[in-house]
């Protein structure tokens, strides 16, 4: 039978080998998993929000273990691992204690006697998750669909399958019916005709633009919503009034993130001609004093998630220098069994370049400069991406009206490294993808928003 052999990046030792499902136990999984949404919609928020809240305790439960799952398979450190279980328990709370609230009905003053909307669920949800963040990626979507009612499928990456298997225990063990959350171990290759299947209403997928485009052309094809959550070239402002100090390790932080490895991870640092020398220094001594090293050991960032991953990397750093960018530091492939990457920092960098057009993901920094604001915020949205942004200066209401009416991206934080919430709507435009996950807005992409109208 065929199966998922997976490699700890740190040490390219096999970890394990998992048999994936065939075609017949997959159709046996959506078919069940149908039925069950039939009785499972008619749950009550109150048991919903307590098999949720069990939900979230054996998560914190379980976070050694799991963390480890998760360091050993994609190579996140063990203390990030550890965090990201403990905001996925987080986020499952926040539903519990919310979902009733975001889908009340809501009353409309008509001619009727009586109208109002209210939000049903949908059924089968498909979600298609990434291996960077292999819990809390699934569990944003997980913990609001199952509270409003829906039923989830999960089709993982194939490099995180025990991870995989940890969630669809969780919520197993939660209480849940058997088919409510169900994780599918198979090949991409097999996601268009799952998507092609009637009983599947919906679908979510976080992961790289061409992946994005192919769940959209598929799914539009059979009428279906879709919520996608792309790729990212996340710039940073640094404006000649901030904290030059500050935004170094904040940009530092952001950018080696999961070495490098996150869609809101800071990827352009667009720094004004009046400050760029100070904080290329400032950036530069923080970058060089990140250590990288064995993931289970305090260390500030570990491999990245696959050789080829790195490699790709690397080559997009090749080719930026190529093609006139400056080397500061890192930019080489270490002698190690690991598939490290050392922090990077790529300056005199331009249109045209990999550094400048595309979404480096790995643990590689474009410093850009800008000859003032405007020229700052031109630089920033010259990008076919929009998820993430940043502004740094001490004037809040400056940095507040760029944030706002300026930056063309999903979301534009000041003097803090971008990061997601359960409480606020987390997403991008552009070639980032559409659609929102967290907050009240999360909750209701995968429902029927249905009029009822009472004469």
């Amino acid at each position: 039978m065929a199966s998922i052999t997976t490699i700890n990046p740190a040490t390219n030792q096999e970890i394990s080998t998992i048999t994936i499902h065939t075609d017949e136990e997959v159709s046996h999984i959506i078919d069940q998993s149908a039925k069950t949404f039939d009785s499972y919609k008619r749950t009550t928020y109150e048991e919903r929000s307590a098999m949720m809240m069990r939900a979230a305790d054996l998560l914190d439960q379980r976070k050694l273990e799991i963390a480890e799952t998760m360091t050993n398979e994609m190579g996140k450190t063990y203390h990030a691992s550890q965090s990201e279980v403990e905001k996925c328990a987080w986020v499952c709370r926040y539903y519990a204690e919310q979902a009733e609230t975001f889908l009340a009905d809501e009353m409309v003053d008509t001619d009727a006697s009586k109208s109002y909307i209210s939000y049903r669920p949908l059924g089968v949800v498909l979600a298609v998750m990434p291996w960077n963040y292999p819990l809390w990626q699934v569990f944003r979507f997980a913990a609001p669909a199952l509270m409003a009612g829906n039923t989830g499928i999960l089709k993982h990456a194939s490099n995180v399958p025990e991870s995989a298997l940890h969630i669809e225990a969780i919520f197993r063990d939660a209480g849940f019916p058997e088919y409510a959350f169900r994780t599918l171990l198979i090949s991409s290759k097999k996601v268009k005709a799952i998507l092609e299947n009637p009983i599947i209403k919906a679908a979510t997928l976080t992961g790289s633009g061409p992946a994005g485009a192919a769940v959209a052309s598929t799914a539009g094809e059979n009428i279906k919503k879709t919520v996608l959550e792309l790729g990212g070239s996340d710039p940073y402002i640094v404006l000649e009034d901030a904290d030059i100090a500050m935004a170094a390790k904040t940009c530092k932080d952001s950018r080696l993130l999961n070495a490098g490895q996150s869609c809101i991870g800071a990827k352009r640092f667009i720094v004004l001609e009046a400050v760029y020398d100070e904080f290329l220094l400032a950036f530069r001594t923080e970058m060089e004093s990140a250590r990288m090293g064995d993931p289970m050991q305090a260390v500030d960032l570990g491999p990245m998630a696959r050789f080829d991953l790195r490699d790709e990397v690397h080559q997009q750093v090749v080719d930026s220098v190529k093609e006139g960018a400056e080397l500061l530091i890192g930019g080489h492939i270490p002698d190690s069994d690991g598939a490290y990457y050392p922090p990077t920092i790529l300056t005199n960098v331009e249109p045209g370049m990999p550094a400048y057009d595309d979404e480096i993901f790995g643990p590689v920094a474009s410093v850009i400069r800008a000859k003032d604001e405007a020229d700052a915020i031109r630089i920033a949205n010259d990008t076919e991406f929009g998820l993430g942004s940043c502004v740094f200066t001490q004037d809040l209401e400056r940095g507040e009206r760029i944030a706002r009416d300026e930056i063309n991206a999903g979301c534009c934080f000041v003097n803090q490294h971008v990061k997601s919430d359960p409480r606020l709507p987390f997403g991008g435009i552009n070639t980032s993808g559409y659609g929102r996950e967290l907050s009240y807005y999360g909750i209701r992409e995968f429902v029927n928003v249905k009029t009822v109208y009472i004469k």
